[in-house]
C-alpha cells in the first residue's frame, strides 16, 4: 500500500505543500513547466533551493503579474454595501469557479481544487457571518492560492497514494496583522477549517498554518496521527519564507 504521510510540525501553507510534494517526482521542471502551462491568468511559478537549519529543501515562489504577496494568508474581504470601494480588485467564487473551470487539468483535479477552494470559502462566510456570495478575495492573493491549490491537488493526484496520513498540526501562536486588522493566531478561518482536527500551539510567535494549507489538509487527509511503520521511498522538504529556530518546513515522506 503507497502511504503518504506529511509532518505538519511547523505548520502548512499551500506553497509548502507543493514544494514538498514537488520533490517527491523525479523530475521537478517538468512539473514546473507544465504548471505554468495551465493558464492560470498572470500567474508564474518558480522553485529555488532553501536551506533551513542546515535542511536542504525546496521553496515555491509564486508570482502575480510579476510580483510576489506577501506573508499574511488571510485574503478575504466582505462587501457591507454598493457604496464601499476598494483600491484594489477583489474576486468572488464565481469568478475563481470560473478560472478553475478553464484551466488544462482532468475533471476530477478540477473539482478537487473547487472543493479546497469551497472550504475556505465556506470558513470565510462562517466567520464573517455573510453568504457565501458576498466573500470576495484580493485578486492577487486568488491567483496565489489557486496557483498552490491546483498544484497540491496535480501532485496528489500524480503520486496517488492510498492513505494521507497526517500530523497533528502546529498552528502557531500569537497575532497576525491582516486585511480586517490584528487577528489571533490561528487566524479564525484556518480555525474552523481545523474544528475537529488535532492541532497544538506553542512558543513560535507567528501564522504556521495557513487557511490554504489547512483545507488542502483536511480535504486530502485519510486520517491524523503519527507516523505509521512505513518503508520510505521518497522524501520531500517543502519550506517556507520565515526562518525560526527550528527549521520552517513541511516533510512529506512517501513509502509503502
Amino acid at each position: 500500500m503507497k502511504i503518504l504521510y506529511l509532518d505538519c510540525g511547523m505548520g502548512a501553507a499551500g506553497d509548502m505543500l507543493t514544494a514538498a510534494l514537488i520533490e517527491l517526482l523525479p523530475n521537478k521542471a517538468e512539473f514546473l513547466s507544465e504548471l505554468n502551462n495551465l493558464g492560470i491568468p498572470g500567474v508564474s511559478i518558480t522553485s529555488e533551493l532553501s536551506v533551513k537549519c542546515g535542511i536542504r529543501g525546496t521553496h515555491i515562489v509564486v508570482k502575480v503579474d510579476g510580483k510576489e504577496e506577501g506573508i499574511c494568508a488571510h485574503a478575504c474581504e466582505y462587501e457591507h454595501s454598493h457604496d464601499e470601494k476598494h483600491a484594489h480588485r477583489h474576486s468572488g467564487m464565481h469568478d475563481i469557479e470560473h478560472i478553475i473551470k478553464q484551466l488544462s487539468v482532468s475533471e476530477k483535479i478540477k473539482a478537487d481544487v473547487l472543493a479546497v477552494y469551497s472550504l475556505i470559502a465556506e470558513a470565510e462566510s462562517h466567520v464573517h457571518g455573510v453568504p457565501i456570495t458576498e466573500i470576495h478575495f484580493h485578486e492577487v492573493r486568488t491567483m496565489d492560492a489557486i496557483a498552490d491549490i491546483t498544484a497540491v491537488c496535480m501532485l496528489m493526484d500524480r503520486l496517488s497514494p492510498e492513505q494521507v496520513i497526517v500530523s497533528p498540526i502546529h498552528v502557531g501562536s500569537g497575532y497576525v496583522d491582516c486585511a480586517h486588522g490584528i487577528l489571533p493566531v490561528p487566524v479564525p478561518a484556518t480555525a474552523y477549517i481545523l474544528r475537529d482536527i488535532p492541532i497544538y500551539g506553542g512558543k513560535i510567535k507567528s501564522e504556521l498554518c495557513t487557511p490554504t494549507g489547512a483545507a488542502l489538509l483536511k480535504h486530502f487527509a485519510t486520517r491524523f496521527g503519527d507516523m505509521p511503520i512505513i518503508k520510505t521511498i521518497a522524501i520531500g522538504y517543502g519550506m517556507g519564507k520565515k526562518d525560526f529556530a527550528a527549521a520552517n518546513c513541511v516533510r512529506a515522506l512517501l513509502g509503502e
